[in-house]
């Protein structure tokens, strides 16, 4: 079952138990996915949806991050709690030696020597990891192995 058919299915089972978070945050997540196939003009495939459901879970650790400063411990509950949601419907993410291990093959791929080629390596790692890793983690590991 695709991620999008596993969004649609939790949505229709959160309007039945009557689950307003868990169905305003996949309502929120599908139509991100929806704006996103608009501007593409076509469907997407599971890495973009992956990576967009990412995205909705960075947006969230910036939310946290400003409520933090603020001192406001409702919002970052809330933010928490809609991380938790939306990380249901995401791939395990990739461990520290994980991710270091595709860095190290992508590296071998690209042929890469120096931290110059740093966008050559990140544009062979990332297919691999979008959805599974974020790319400021994998990035400052990139930059460490090549230096």
């Amino acid at each position: 079952m695709s991620t999008k058919e596993k969004l649609t299915q939790s949505l229709k089972d959160a309007l039945k138990a009557k689950d307003v978070r868990r169905k305003r945050v996949v309502r929120m997540a599908m139509t991100s996915i929806k704006n996103a196939e608009v501007d593409k003009k076509g469907e997407l495939d599971e890495p973009d949806v992956l990576a967009i459901l990412q995205k909705e879970v960075k947006a969230r650790h910036e939310t946290i991050e400003g409520a933090q400063k603020a001192k406001r411990d409702d919002l970052i509950a809330e933010a928490e709690a809609e991380i938790a949601v939306l990380e249901e419907y995401l791939p395990k993410a990739l461990g520290r030696e994980e991710l270091e291990a595709l860095v190290r093959e992508a590296i071998a791929e690209s042929g890469a020597t120096s931290p110059k080629e740093i966008g050559l390596v990140m544009k062979t790692l990332m297919p691999k990891v979008r959805g599974r890793a974020d790319g400021k983690e994998a990035n400052q590991i990139v930059r460490e192995l090549l230096s």
